[in-house]
């Protein structure tokens, strides 16, 4: 029976000078169902080698196999790489948009923006096309917004996850004197990703530095044409009073959605 150590053997006894061989070893002629006739030799181990023909083509697919495994090796680091950076906290990690599981028709609908503006990211991301989750608490906002952002991962884009607190904290931790980063160098961190998924929006206090730095990072983002997802438990009017009129017609500019979240909380029907 062919062994891996006798497939190992034939290739190394097919790279030998025949005449060699021949002098060596036991020779007869045998015949390949898919081949025809050949000539085989016995190994060291006393089996016989196989068609040098079928050795051939197993060699090639198996090279074609192992590019493919490398591909996928390459292509799951990648996507360990980006959800590192992605910063998704582990609560979250598991929301997908496969497993959303809609309570309502409004629910439903959310759902389909959702997986439109996913699998049209491409485009969203050449329009800078930005999109505003509001409403009530346990409704499913962050669920889809994180979803979104694997959707995206998988196919090579970078997205970044942060509570507005979060990103407000890490520009103001630049103010110290033995900070290594500027203000500018901080809020460049939140301007860089293809898309941005700003969470918490309206939990901060919201004094004047931390609104100027909440629009510098939307401004910012619109101005490099880069999607920003906001997630908020405040009402539409109170958000765009809370963001401003110049951040909030900027995430709806170009075609951005709104969708308001207004049923029951998932956590209370648990």
């Amino acid at each position: 029976m062919e062994t891996s150590a006798s497939r190992t053997i034939a290739r190394a006894l097919v790279k030998m000078a025949p005449s060699e061989w021949l002098r060596n070893r036991a020779t007869e002629l045998r015949k390949c169902d898919e081949h025809g006739e050949y000539t085989a030799m016995q190994t060291p181990v006393k089996s016989w080698t196989i068609c040098p023909r079928c050795l051939e083509v197993a060699d090639k697919q198996g090279d074609a196999q192992r590019r493919v495994e490398i591909a996928r090796e390459w292509a799951e680091r990648r996507t360990q790489q980006l959800l590192g950076r992605a910063a998704i906290p582990a609560r979250f990690e598991d929301r997908r948009l496969a497993n959303y599981a809609p309570t309502c028709e409004q629910a439903w609908r959310a759902l389909a923006v959702a997986k439109e503006y996913a699998d049209n990211f491409e485009v969203k991301l050449e329009g800078g096309c930005g999109l505003i989750l509001c409403g009530g608490v346990g409704t499913g906002k962050t669920h889809l917004a994180v979803g979104i952002a694997h959707e995206i991962m998988m196919r090579g884009l970078s997205p970044v996850f942060t509570s507005v607190m979060g990103a407000v904290r890490a520009v103001k931790e630049t103010y110290g004197r033995d900070s290594a980063m500027t203000e500018r160098d901080a809020i460049r961190t939140f301007i860089k990703p293809d898309l941005l998924i700003l969470d918490e929006v309206g939990v901060q206090f919201g004094s004047d530095t931390e609104k100027l730095i909440l629009f510098e990072i939307i401004n910012g983002r619109y101005e490099e044409v880069k999607p920003t997802i906001v997630i908020s438990n405040l009402a539409k009017e109170a958000l765009a009073q809370f963001l401003g009129e110049r951040s909030f017609d900027r995430l709806r500019e170009g075609g951005g959605r709104l969708v308001v979240f207004d049923w029951p909380s998932y956590r209370r029907q648990a």
